[in-house]
């Protein structure tokens, strides 16, 4: 009975994600225990009270691009539209442009770019990121940067990230309806 009613759950978070989640159907057919450890993740994945939208989804966007081929990144970017971000950022996002950006933002694409990549250039941005966001917004940065890579590696070791998809910046008259 938990099995179908999280089944069920599952296909409507498909359904406002826009985005496959057979890996965690995987999880749950394997083991209930891991499954409900697994959703413990998702609380933290999703925090941001410090941030705006754009840098949280901005950073999360390129920690999932560093680990993805396509099907999580279109998740962040529909999640990043339904919060109402600008579709010209999250173009310039998925391109690799953030001289395109606002200086926020570029830096803040730079930082998540930076920690993902171990460039050493994590010092000077962070402290960018202090003067941007403040210490509770590195935080989040820093949470979502991380649990933006936990999804596709998990979905990659369960064998479920075995195809590349183009990513798509829907734009439509609201944002935050389902198929953004």
């Amino acid at each position: 009975m938990i099995r179908f009613l999280v089944e069920r759950k599952l296909a409507a978070a498909e359904r406002e994600l826009g985005g496959s989640l057979d890996y965690v159907r995987h999880i749950l057919r394997a083991s209930l225990g891991s499954f409900f450890k697994f959703t413990r993740l998702l609380g933290l994945a999703e925090h941001r009270r410090a941030l705006p939208p754009a840098p949280f989804r901005v950073a999360r966007i390129v920690a999932a691009r560093d680990e993805d081929c396509g099907t999580c990144v279109q998740i962040e970017v529909n999640l990043a539209r339904r919060e109402g971000v600008d579709p010209a950022v999250l173009q310039s996002v998925l391109a690799g442009r953030p001289e395109e950006l606002g200086p926020e933002l570029a830096d803040t694409y730079r930082f998540a770019q930076a920690v993902v990549e171990a460039t050493g250039e994590e010092d000077a941005l962070r402290e960018a990121m202090r003067a941007h966001w403040g210490e509770a917004g590195l935080v989040e940065l820093a949470l979502g940067i991380a649990s933006a890579r936990f999804f596709p590696i998990t979905k990659r070791a369960l064998g479920h990230a075995t195809r590349c998809a183009e990513v798509e910046v829907v734009v439509d008259a609201d944002p935050r309806s389902s198929r953004a």
